[in-house]
């Protein structure tokens, strides 16, 4: 059973999606529950898959029994057990907070969402670049209708610009993938690796397109400037647990960078080394720099929390910009962090909106709230923690990204981040100020607050804290991810054991 381990991610979640979706007739209860019982099984599976890739030995999957480069493989590392658990962890918070009725206001939200979660774990897990774009496609159609979940006009005007500008990211993603098969002769991405040590020197130039073109389709999925724009608007629109999971999806699109521009073109491939590099770490600057202004814009709390997702990609980014193991180390550090932080204040936001009455969750005058003290309080841990300010998680993420910086790159990185971070901490000022102090006119309403909402947001926000309490352990898992992760000959190795002694 052990040896299928690596498959349980993606097949779990399908197998219940296809059955909730052909039992969507049944009852709430009985959809729930499964929905629920198939979440929590994928977190065992996740802290298995995490154990075992923790010895650091790089595992793989061939279906159908077809050993690389051919065939369908799924590849477990370091890197990709921590995505996988990450993502289940983030997924219980997100269905128990859906459970208490968001999942009612539409059809089909939880086979969809085990659908989306099949996407997101299988694009984690896959060894080959076009299975990536098949698993990307996967968890960008489950999206579509989990953005658009209940109707209204925001979601479905928010929905069709994240439809079009998706269709058009797909389409370059094929064309990207097709130029690397045609130079390269193989997708298995460390087939790819071997093969571009030693390619003809008349093909460099399309396999530098192939790659300039995957950025390009990355950087839309992780949300980089200029390529962010759908985003504040499409978080902000989608049903609070959809924008909770979301908060993931630009992480799939940090991963894909971290994934494809070290192990295809990682030093070994020469002169094709690293093309991303005069990129990535401008575009970082500029997306904290426009992400910070957002923030300070933002005149609705769900749509400063949309910004917030924002300044961590241009966070991350740098990170992946300063392409050392340093660097590596402290962005998964903050990847961790930011994910299940911000995906717990998408969830608390619509908590306070359905407190306010009218107001909702714009930043005006709003009528008193039930269960204010605690409400805020949960808003004070989130704030604190996502502007990283100490003593949470946030502080530690943004002090070891502003530490692996080298001279040159902390007269730019330094300043940036530090001012995107007091951005974030006048913003989150302003609206505690005015959510919960400022003069509230009328009577509290008799809104009921269920139990289901309550655990969404403490398990994610809960995760700050904790992860300042096993910062040791998290750190020395990072740390040894990010050294997997720069030297790609084990992968190679691992799943080419004869031309791994080449590379």
């Amino acid at each position: 059973m052990s040896q299928h381990l690596i498959i349980l991610p993606i097949l779990l979640p399908l197998i219940a999606g296809i059955v909730l979706l052909r039992t969507r007739a049944g009852s709430s209860r009985h959809k729930r529950l499964m929905s629920a019982l198939a979440t929590i099984l994928l977190i065992a599976v996740a802290v298995a898959l995490t154990t075992t890739a923790s010895s650091g030995e790089v595992t793989y999957y061939a279906l159908g029994d077809w050993r690389p480069p051919f065939g369908i493989v799924l590849v477990l590392d370091r890197l990709s057990a921590l995505m996988v658990l990450l993502t289940a962890i983030l997924a219980l918070g997100c269905v128990i907070y859906a459970c208490a009725g968001v999942d009612e206001e539409g059809s089909n939200f939880h086979g969809l969402f085990q659908l989306q979660l099949m996407g997101i774990n299988g694009a984690f897990l896959t060894g080959d670049l076009f299975n990536l774009f098949v698993f990307f496609e996967v968890l960008l159609l489950a999206s579509y209708a989990l953005l658009m979940h209940g109707g209204g006009k925001g979601r479905i005007q928010a929905g069709l610009h994240y439809v079009v500008l998706n269709l058009a990211g797909s389409s370059l993603f094929l064309i990207a993938v097709g130029v690397l098969y045609g130079a390269t002769g193989t997708l298995n991405m460390a087939d790819m690796a071997v093969r571009l040590s030693d390619i003809d020197p008349e093909r460099t130039g399309l396999v530098r397109a192939g790659a300039l073109l995957l950025l390009v389709v990355f950087g839309l999925k992780a949300a980089i400037l200029p390529l962010y724009f759908w985003l504040p608007r499409a978080y902000a629109a989608a049903p609070a647990p959809v924008a909770a999971l979301f908060a993931i999806m630009t992480k799939v699109g940090i991963y894909a960078i971290l994934r494809v521009y070290h192990l295809v073109f990682g030093d070994h491939a020469g002169s094709l080394s690293a093309p991303d590099q005069p990129w990535i770490w401008w575009l970082s600057l500029a997306t904290l720099t426009m992400a910070a202004t957002g923030v300070l814009a933002a005149r609705d709390l769900r749509l400063l929390i949309a910004y917030l997702v924002l300044v961590s990609v241009g966070t991350l980014l740098a990170g992946i910009g300063m392409r050392t193991p340093d660097a590596t180390q402290a962005l998964l550090y903050y990847l961790i962090h930011t994910t299940l932080v911000t995906g717990g204040l998408f969830l608390l936001a619509e908590m306070i909106g359905i407190q306010r009455g009218k107001a909702g969750t714009r930043l005006v005058k709003g009528r008193p709230m039930h269960h204010a003290n605690l409400l805020a309080g949960l808003f004070f841990l989130g704030a604190v923690a996502i502007a990283g300010l100490p003593p949470l998680s946030g502080a530690i993420g943004k002090v070891l990204i502003l530490q692996s910086a080298g001279p040159d790159q902390q007269l730019w990185l330094w300043p940036i981040l530090l001012l995107s971070g007091l951005c974030a901490l006048i913003a989150l000022s302003r609206a505690g100020s005015t959510l919960f102090w400022r003069g509230q006119d009328g009577t509290p309403g008799h809104t009921h607050v269920s139990r289901c909402q309550w655990f969404g947001v403490v398990w994610l926000l809960a995760a700050s804290p904790l992860i300042v309490v096993f910062a040791g352990p998290i750190n020395d898992y990072t740390a040894a991810t990010a050294e997997q992760l720069a030297t790609p000959e084990t992968h190679i190795r691992a799943l080419l054991p004869d031309k791994g002694d080449e590379s």
